[in-house]
């Protein structure tokens, strides 16, 4: 078993939950935790511990999104994605005097349309890259919410890039690097905008996956991602920049600026509370918040793009 040992932020991660929901739980010695100083670590035994102690309930960790999706339709305004926007977004939306209590999803792109074509949340997220027209997006919203008028709302732009250890040994320089032999990666889930942007760069350079090193070697989070390169278990990961920097000893190799961006369907638009989603984030308190976080380019929020 892996012992490795973990940050708050790297079993945030993994969990799919805020990090603040980590401390809670350690706080409430439902996962067992340790000090190195004054740095609080986490064993990955213990996280997996925990994980299979808590599959037979019936609410996700540290959420109050029950996991059901006929639950989830009675129950609840779900907004799916996993970027901190989200979080932020959330609680704005909770505070709104036209605002509701917002549940969270934490799943890629992909699965995200999917579960708002099935209306199992209200909200989705989305950074799909469509290699036969370089748009992000919109193809897919066609394609995968069929019938249904939707609108694309841009949130923000984020730069999708290599991440490979400091000083890039390895001397990567883009993305005809994948044919190399001498490459291991470290990719991430299926569904996922950036196993998607992959995957279609791969599709028009003719490269074949399965001749790639690593590439069944899946993990959940940018910062998963970057943390496996940083040690030395893959030479190479495609993640976002934010992430490159919280994670020490990884330099990031900038490829492609994406656009993330939330979908909604046209026919909810007027209800008060995707009105009071338009308003916060085209209002400058939001704006300032994430513009302190950094990493982003926000100079579209808020415009619909369709």
């Amino acid at each position: 078993m892996d012992d490795s040992a973990l940050t708050p932020q790297e079993v945030a991660d993994i969990l799919k939950i805020a990090k603040n929901t980590v401390y809670e739980l350690i706080k409430r010695e439902e996962l067992n935790s340790y000090r190195v100083g004054k740095k609080v670590r986490v064993d990955m035994s213990d996280v997996l511990a925990y994980k299979n102690r808590t599959k037979s309930r019936k609410e996700t960790v540290g959420s109050k999104l029950p996991l059901s999706q006929e639950n989830q339709r009675k129950n609840g305004f779900v907004l799916c994605g996993q970027d901190v926007i989200l979080d932020i977004l959330s609680r704005y939306l909770e505070l709104h005097p036209h605002g509701i209590q917002t549940f969270r999803s934490y799943v890629g792109s992909y699965g995200g349309l999917y579960a708002l074509y099935q209306g199992s949340v209200q909200l989705a997220t989305a950074h799909l890259w469509d290699g036969d027209t370089g748009e992000y997006n919109i193809p897919f919203v066609r394609r995968m919410l069929p019938g249904i008028p939707a609108a694309v709302i841009h949130l923000a732009c984020r730069q999708q890039g290599f991440y490979v250890v400091k000083g890039n040994l390895k001397s990567v320089k883009g993305w005809e690097d994948l044919k190399r032999e001498d490459l291991t990666i470290v990719n991430r889930e299926k569904g996922s905008g950036t196993r998607i942007l992959l995957d279609e760069h791969l599709r028009i350079l003719g490269i074949d996956s399965a001749k790639i090193k690593g590439y069944g070697n899946e993990c959940t989070t940018h910062l998963a991602v970057a943390s496996a390169v940083a040690r030395g278990t893959a030479d190479l990961g495609l993640g976002n920049e934010k992430s490159a920097g919280q994670v020490k000893d990884i330099d990031f190799i900038p490829m492609q600026t994406e656009k993330y961006e939330l979908v909604m369907k046209k026919e909810d638009m007027n209800k008060p509370p995707f009105q009071a989603v338009l308003e916060i984030l085209r209002s400058p308190e939001f704006r300032m918040e994430i513009e302190g976080i950094g990493g982003y380019d926000l100079k579209d929020m808020g415009k619909i793009r369709q």
